[in-house]
């Protein structure tokens, strides 16, 4: 199932207005941790799947990547990406994650921020990057932690007085599909274990080198306090992999 909700008008026109569609990179909560586990870019292609407005992609030729391949499904955030970037060594196209074929040992890096979850075939896609990779090449990506994928309702157990009490975990061994609520629309997300996570880019000849859990930093809760609560659960699950 490829999704392309972003090509709604209503849900992009929604999306454009949350904090990291504005702020960029240093809106992202995840992303000082993101950061941390990307290898040196200077002289590395990098591919970047579910680039969206393509910020990952600019950091990459900033770092001094050589080339970078940006791939993602929806017309509006390829179009937004292209408006952004003035550099011949970034390349958009419009391609869903799960139809890549690029040839052997063509990256050195493949990056995936918060795009996976919303992809059926993990383990597929995990083959498909390990194939691409050169030898010794690192695979980082980010997704919706189980945590928070586990329920459909993705939502905190509220107070009497619709305070923030817990945030409830169930059937979180029972991976699959689940018809999520986001922005208004309802979207298909995928829950898997951490297991299932680790042990599947395993099977797929990775060694995982780094995992992360990470919460907002001080700097980024004192610009956006109403991330405050993210403190208290996490949200992301980021992974770091190399290719044997």
């Amino acid at each position: 199932m490829k999704q392309n909700q972003y090509d709604d008008h209503d849900f992009f026109d929604k999306y454009s207005q949350m904090p990291r569609s504005i702020g960029g990179l240093q809106a992202a909560g995840e992303w000082p941790a993101l950061r941390a586990m990307l290898p040196e870019l200077r002289d590395k292609r990098v591919l970047d799947l579910g680039c969206g407005y393509g910020w990952h992609c600019r950091y990459a030729r900033e770092q001094s990547a050589r080339s970078v391949i940006g791939v993602d499904l929806s017309e509006k955030m390829l179009a937004r990406a292209i408006d952004n970037t003035n550099d011949s060594a970034i390349e958009y196209r419009r391609l869903a994650i799960e139809d890549i074929d690029f040839a052997a040992e063509e990256f050195d890096v493949v990056l995936s921020s918060l795009a996976l979850h919303y992809v059926e075939s993990f383990d597929s896609v995990c083959r498909k990057v390990y194939h691409c990779l050169v030898s010794g090449g690192t695979f980082v990506l980010s997704v919706e932690h189980p945590v928070f994928t586990a329920l459909a309702a993705q939502d905190w157990f509220y107070g009497p007085g619709g305070e923030r009490l817990h945030w409830p975990i169930d059937h979180y061994q029972n991976e699959g599909l689940r018809q999520a609520r986001f922005l208004d629309t309802d979207v298909v997300k995928y829950h898997r274990t951490i297991a299932t996570y680790m042990n599947t880019l395993i099977d797929s000849g990775f060694t995982i080198t780094r995992l992360s859990e990470p919460q907002p930093t001080q700097e980024t809760l004192a610009k956006y306090p109403e991330m405050r609560d993210e403190t208290r659960r996490p949200i992301f699950l980021l992974i770091a992999a190399v290719k044997n």
